[in-house]
């Protein structure tokens, strides 16, 4: 069994904010695999479906961004997950350009609240994670993250939230490695076709 959390805020407010990207993702996961995201649980909400026969379990923490840790404890010890093996954690980035996406195995934080609750719940920074890019913080960064996107970077975005999703199910079905590699050849593809 795998958890996949998608870290955001609760509050109407904050729908579709660079902070809530990790909720979008969970949303198009929910789509893909016809899951209502809505049981309320584990200070979360929760929808339970299969990928390749996997069982999964998709969690947007109600806890708000920065307790986010508490979220995924309580899901951790009902199901009896390890980290490092069985979940998957999204985020926003703002070190990525607007929809671009990073995996990783483990890590720090990275200046993330959201995570650094994560790692002080879990006891460990070894779980894998896809980071979504929110774009650069060019002030405040309170109201960056907590802002809307433009138009065009909405574009990018939602092109980033199924990307971060196809990314999750390889990572599935597949593994971490083959993730990586398939996303960072994709996009090393994009790249030349730019240039």
């Amino acid at each position: 069994m795998y958890a996949v959390f998608g870290l955001g805020n609760p509050d109407k407010e904050y729908d579709k904010t660079r902070h809530n990207i990790g909720f979008d993702v969970i949303d198009e996961l929910a789509s893909q695999m016809g899951v209502e995201v809505k049981t309320k649980r584990h200070k979360a909400l929760c929808g339970i479906g299969n990928i390749g026969g996997e069982k999964v379990i998709l969690v947007k923490p109600q806890t708000y961004m920065n307790l986010s840790g508490e979220s995924v404890r309580a899901v951790m010890d009902f199901y009896k997950l390890d980290p490092e093996n069985d979940i998957i954690v999204i985020s926003d980035d703002i070190n990525l350009a607007t929809g671009r996406i990073r995996i990783r195995a483990q890590g720090s934080a990275g200046g993330h609240n959201g995570l650094k609750s994560i790692i002080n719940h879990a006891g460990t920074q070894k779980f894998k994670r896809v980071r979504v890019g929110v774009g650069a913080n060019e002030g405040n960064l309170v109201n960056h993250v907590l802002g809307k996107f433009s138009k065009g970077e909405r574009v990018l975005a939602e092109q980033g939230i199924k990307d971060a999703a196809s990314a999750v199910e390889v990572m599935i079905l597949e593994d971490i490695n083959t993730a990586m590699n398939k996303f960072m050849k994709f996009f090393m593809e994009v790249k030349i076709q730019w240039q």
